[in-house]
C-alpha cells in the first residue's frame, strides 16, 4: 500500500462559529489530497484520457482541529475494481499525533471520450499499489 502524505496548517477562514475546523473543509481537504496524488502518480496523458468521480463518502470526526493547528493528510487505496476505488484519508494532528478524522471515498473511474464509467486499467491501478 503506497500512502501519500501532505501537511497543512489551519487558518482563520476554516473556523466555525465554535472556532474549530468546518466540517466542509475536512470535504474539501478528502478531495484535495486525492486530486494531488492522481496528479503526482499519473502522467498529462491519462489524465487527459480519464477522470474521477465521487459516487459516495463517509467521514468520521474523532476530534477537533483549532486555528494554527498543523495537520498531517495521508492518504491510500483500500482497493479497487472495475470502475471503482476506496480511498482512505486520515487527518491528524501533526503536533499531537491524534487522529482527528478517518474517511472512505468511493470513486468512479471515468472515460473523457464517453463521459461513462470505464474499467480501471492496470498500468493506472499499479501507479498507487
Amino acid at each position: 500500500m503506497q500512502i501519500y502524505e501532505q501537511e497543512l496548517t489551519v487558518t482563520k477562514d476554516q473556523l466555525d462559529l465554535l472556532n474549530h475546523v468546518n466540517n466542509i473543509e475536512y470535504v474539501r481537504w478528502v478531495q484535495d489530497i486525492a486530486a494531488a496524488h492522481w496528479t503526482l502518480k499519473s502522467t498529462q496523458e491519462i489524465r487527459l484520457k480519464y477522470f474521477w468521480v465521487m459516487m459516495s463518502h463517509h467521514i468520521q470526526y474523532k476530534g477537533e482541529a483549532l486555528l494554527g493547528d498543523t495537520l498531517l493528510l495521508k492518504t491510500f487505496i483500500l482497493h479497487s475494481k472495475g470502475a471503482k476505488s476506496t480511498r482512505a484519508v486520515e487527518i491528524f494532528n501533526k503536533t499531537t499525533g491524534k487522529l482527528l478524522t478517518t474517511s472512505e471515498t468511493v470513486w468512479c473511474f471515468m472515460s473523457s471520450d464517453t463521459n461513462k464509467p470505464a474499467r480501471i486499467p492496470e498500468d493506472v491501478a499499479n501507479l498507487f499499489s
